[in-house]
């Protein structure tokens, strides 16, 4: 029956008459803005999410990402439907796939949650649908773990149009301009290529055609293995500059001068977000299984987690060099966030430092962040104290102050004139008798 039917032209046909219903599984950091995109395009959203929470905070056009406004969340009522079942799969035309792709065990891919969509949705899929992934994974995840598990019901590029696409959210960035970004996209085959090309062609300014699934996907870890190997190097370089009691980044801000040849990256207090700490792993576990030892990547992953120890450092010297005992110690942590001006907390470099001072028995630590007052510590973070007012007053109360995130919503002359001593990790402070490089 199916042969008869050109499901193809029908596909295209409704997403350019926008008449196509566009459901999107996973309503967070990246499901969420690209559900908000296509809403404002014109198009009716379907929005899946297993997380009862963010779904009545959506119903109750409320936001749970902070930069992410009410007035976009209002977008998704009305005609647009959101759901924490799979019941309404059935009605979409395109499924885009955006659950999480974290770590388990010895940094081995978890999959389970794109496992797990595939198998809750399956039962409810029809013919002329296409299903696209978003969730960043190693190559050939899209062919393994989707149209291997329906190409027994399905004709891929027949009746059933499957491609991949990669995010490229740059968190409290460019949220509200994702149609600027370039958005690669790829498919099983040349018609299902066509499909995803019209999906994403009614949405995003430009798009960029991968010859095949398998590119799209190393494309995307690619792009990320390049910030975690230089950030890795430029970490490194800090060790050493620090040895030489050299500033890295005076250091940084002469070799920027260059005007070829250089691209600057930025040392810090280690790498956070899903992407940067995640992403280099899947490749790696990836390369080992077809032979190759990925030495670059493993090295740079090694020399980020060592910042911690580094910083870690810094802060027992100061205790000792000013005999306070370190148990004692009062530290304030300003900034959980794993970069500035977010209130995204996931790997973040803060969550590890804390968790690492309280090992060492250091039980006066408080934390100080305007960006993550409604955020929840993870269970394994022991009770840590909140400071909720930045003052001169506040922070004259702190033996040691560590700047671990930047928000721009820091008052930095308050924080260098109060604190008595400071362990600067993101270069906002000259280095001085009260201020530490780490």
């Amino acid at each position: 029956m199916f042969d008869k039917i050109n499901y193809k032209k029908n596909s295209i046909s409704r997403l350019k008459s926008k008449q196509a219903r566009i459901g999107v599984i996973g309503l967070g950091y990246v499901g969420l803005p690209l559900a908000i995109l296509f809403a404002k395009k014109g198009f009716k959203i379907f929005g899946f999410d297993i997380d009862k929470y963010k779904i009545n905070r959506i119903k109750n056009k409320k936001t749970y990402i902070e930069r992410i406004s009410p007035k976009d969340i209002n977008l998704l009522s009305g005609r647009n439907k959101c759901f924490s079942n799979f019941n309404q799969i059935k009605n979409c035309d395109v499924i885009i796939i955006c659950v999480p792709t974290p770590l388990v065990g010895l940094n081995k891919p978890d999959l389970s949650y794109i496992k797990k969509t595939i198998a809750s949705i399956s039962k409810q899929l029809k013919f002329g649908q296409t299903i696209i992934l978003e969730s960043t994974s190693y190559p050939g995840t899209t062919q393994d773990e989707i149209i291997k598990r329906l190409d027994k019901k399905f004709v891929i590029g027949k009746n059933l149009f499957v491609g991949f696409s990669s995010e490229r959210i740059n968190p409290g960035v460019n949220e509200n301009m994702l149609s600027t970004i370039p958005k690669v996209i790829s498919g099983k085959t040349i018609n299902c290529l066509n499909v995803v090309t019209n999906v994403y062609s009614k949405v995003f300014k430009k798009v960029v055609k991968a010859k095949s699934l398998e590119i799209a996907e190393f494309s995307k870890l690619l792009e990320n293995i390049y910030r975690a190997v230089n950030i890795g190097f430029i970490n490194e370089m800090k060790f050493v500059a620090d040895k030489m009691k050299i500033d890295i980044f005076e250091i940084l801000k002469i070799a920027g001068t260059k005007p070829y040849g250089f691209r600057r990256f930025n040392p810090g207090p280690g790498i956070g977000g899903h992407c940067i700490p995640i992403d280099p792993h899947y490749l790696f576990w990836k390369a080992k299984k077809v032979g190759i030892s990925a030495n670059f990547i493993k090295l740079a992953a090694e020399t980020n987690s060592n910042v911690i120890k580094f910083i870690m450092t810094k802060i027992l010297r100061i205790t000792k060099e000013t005999k306070i005992n370190r148990v004692r110690a009062k530290i304030l942590i300003l900034g959980l966030a794993y970069k500035k001006n977010v209130d995204d907390i996931r790997e973040s470099a803060s969550l590890k430092l804390i968790k690492s001072l309280q090992k060492k028995n250091m039980k006066n630590l408080t934390y100080c962040d305007p960006h993550t007052k409604n955020i929840k510590l993870p269970h394994d973070i022991k009770k840590i104290k909140k400071l909720n007012s930045l003052t001169k007053k506040n922070i004259k109360k702190f033996d040691v102050v560590v700047l671990m995130t930047d928000h721009d919503k820091f008052r930095y002359k308050d924080i260098l004139s109060a604190s008595k001593k400071i362990v600067d990790c993101r270069g906002r402070f000259p280095i001085s008798q009260k201020v530490y490089r780490a």
